[in-house]
Formats: C-alpha cells, structure tokens, sequence
C-alpha cells in the first residue's frame, strides 16, 4: 500500500516538475538568468520565483537583504565585532538556490572529453572566489560572498533585460 502511494506521489512530482520547465521555457527574465554559466533551468526557474518582480526592489542591496546574505553587524560605540554572520532575515529557498548556483559556477570541467584542459564554468565568478580564497576566507564565507556578487549581477542583467557576458 506504502509502495503504491510512494509510487504515486513519484509519478505527480515528475509531471509537476515538467510544468514548471514548460513554464519555464516561455519567460524572459529565466532565458536572462540561464545566460549566466553555471545555473540550469531549475534553479534558474526557483530563483525568478523566489525574487518575483525585479521592480519590488530599486537597489541591488534591497535584493540582497532579500535573500538573507547580507552580512549582520555588531557595533556600539567603539566595540566592533569580529564574528559576523549572514542575517537569514529573508527567502531560504533563495538562498539554497544562489548557493547552489555558486558551486555549480566555480566547479572546474573539462573543456573536451579528449582535452585534458581543465577550466571553470563561470570564469568571473571563479576568479573572484580564488581571490576570497587567497585573502583567508573560509570556504563558505568565499561562496556567500559569490552568492552576493552573483545576486548583484542577477539584479543588474533583469533591470537592464540583457545577457550575461563571460569577459574574464
């Protein structure tokens, strides 16, 4: 009986994901999204209806306290914190799919099957993450730090209705 209700339940969640990628299909803003390397057309779909209307938000910024990745500060008079975290004020679905986006991003590949030169998906993205990296920073601080870059970036290509363009 558990089999058959599990079976079911497999069977409804596929046809729903092949709605949303049919849906998917015919928006603007998730072609836009998907110019970027390294976000697929599922987390390209969660994020656009995560964020909703780019309009809602007038500053980059906005968008990012949004998603919860803004960093929390800790200051009163002259004492100034060392340890400080992200908000986790806004979407946590937004934010698994940025974070997910950033490791597919900066995770390297190979350019040919019969090539052995390895390069990374978002070559912008990668260096900045090399550059965190470089500088100290833990693993998932570099990778937040991305998902914040990668958030501004989201921001600027909707308002502007442009593709992404790869220069690094």
């Amino acid at each position: 009986m558990y089999i058959n209700m599990l079976l079911e339940y497999k069977k409804h969640l596929s046809t729903l994901e092949d709605e949303i990628d049919a849906l998917a299909k015919h928006i603007e803003e998730c072609k836009i999204i998907r110019s970027i390397p390294g976000i697929g057309e599922k987390i390209a779909a969660m994020i656009i209806s995560e964020i909703g209307e780019i309009d809602r938000f007038n500053h980059p910024k906005k968008l990012v306290a949004f998603a919860g990745i803004d960093p929390s500060i800790f200051e009163s008079g002259t004492f100034k914190g060392t340890l400080n975290r992200i908000t986790k004020r806004g979407s946590s679905r937004l934010r698994q799919a940025l974070y997910m986006a950033v490791k597919c991003a900066i995770r390297d590949c190979r350019k040919q099957k019969t090539t052995d030169e390895i390069i990374p998906r978002n070559k912008r993205l990668r260096k900045f993450y090399d550059k965190k990296r470089e500088e100290g920073k833990p693993f998932k601080v570099a990778v937040i730090a991305c998902a914040n870059k990668l958030l501004h970036w989201i921001y600027a290509l909707l308002k502007n209705k442009s593709a992404f363009q790869d220069l690094a």
